[in-house]
């Protein structure tokens, strides 16, 4: 497939831009910019979703930490255990040895499970929080004039990293526009109110419960459309490899196109899934598609793609309903 760029034809893949990943963003002088904020102080306002992840990932780390260290310190029972054992079975005469290897590398794998059990902990408690707040920051750099928005939509906006770091913008810029945070949670969206005061943008930000397949908005509604590691969870029900998996994501992507204005930004950050979503916005005619550097969260890759939807549009009105929303 391709697209005319100045009446040059030019593949699609061409058209996207790779930025590079910084931890620290600039503003329109070209100044750096901080939130001169530790995980501690994230972690204070916002917790962290899915706690339960890293409840199993740290119980089943300390126990297999402990498994280790009463392998290590009982070596010489479990071998002569192990040589026991083997002896029912064989009469051969280096079952002492084989007894003392299968001893030694159960250790080993118990402890290196261990260690990657912990590490894995240590990531997802640092891609939920500090990592979270830092993506944040830098996708509401992608839209350079936040004055000028009305209406933005943070869907799956879960606690609210993202959705107040857009209240944050708003408010700075004197804009009079709002936030719109979605969730599938009515208890979510109570807790993402309950931050949203805390960071002092609650009057720039309302909640909504709702399902991303079925946004409960206008079409053209919205100036920004935002969304941090969300979209790869619609359809989990299916299966994340499945066909019927992808297909949800993209009718969730296709509302997403849906709601946004012409001449809107869209930005979304997410894991796995992300060429799939490149491709669906080449299929819906979308613009300036740009795609980050690769950035390590929950140990797989993740990008911030960014797009903008066209002012007019390619095709008749009714094909361009149909297909966005099938």
């Amino acid at each position: 497939m391709l697209v005319m760029v100045e009446a040059k034809p030019r593949p699609l893949l061409m058209s996207l831009t790779v930025k590079p990943h910084l931890h620290h963003y600039k503003n329109k002088m070209g100044k750096p910019t901080s939130t001169n904020r530790d995980w501690t102080q994230i972690y204070a306002i916002y917790g962290m979703d899915q706690w339960q992840t890293l409840l199993f990932l740290l119980c089943h780390a300390i126990f297999f930490s402990i498994l280790s260290i009463l392998l290590l310190f009982y070596f010489d029972p479990v071998c002569k255990l192990l040589e026991t054992g083997l002896l029912l079975f064989t009469t051969s005469t280096s079952s002492t040895g084989a007894a003392r290897f299968a001893a030694g590398f159960t250790g080993s794998v118990t402890a290196l499970s261990a260690i990657c059990l912990f590490f894995a902990a240590g990531d997802f408690f640092y891609s939920s929080v500090a990592l979270h707040h830092d993506m944040a920051q830098r996708m509401v750099s992608y839209v350079n004039d936040w004055s000028s928005v009305k209406l933005a939509l943070d869907i799956g906006c879960g606690r609210g990293i993202l959705l107040n770091a857009v209240a944050t913008q708003l408010k700075k810029t004197g804009s009079s526009g709002r936030v719109v945070g979605l969730d599938r949670s009515k208890r979510t969206t109570l807790s993402t109110l309950r931050t949203a005061n805390m960071e002092g943008v609650g009057e720039y930000v309302t909640c909504r419960e709702g399902d991303v397949r079925s946004l409960p908005f206008a079409d053209n509604y919205f100036d920004v459309v935002v969304s941090a590691v969300f979209v790869h969870t619609v359809g989990k029900e299916y299966g994340h490899r499945t066909v019927e998996a992808a297909a949800e994501r993209m009718r969730a992507l296709g509302e997403l196109v849906r709601v946004l204005k012409p001449g809107g930004i869209g930005v979304v950050w997410d894991i796995v899934h992300v060429p799939e979503y490149v491709r669906r916005l080449q299929e819906l005619k979308m613009e300036d598609i740009t795609v980050s550097e690769r950035v390590t969260a929950f140990m797989v890759s993740s990008h911030i793609v960014t797009f903008r939807k066209p002012n007019q549009p390619v095709w008749r009105v009714n094909e361009v309903r149909l297909d966005w929303r099938c």
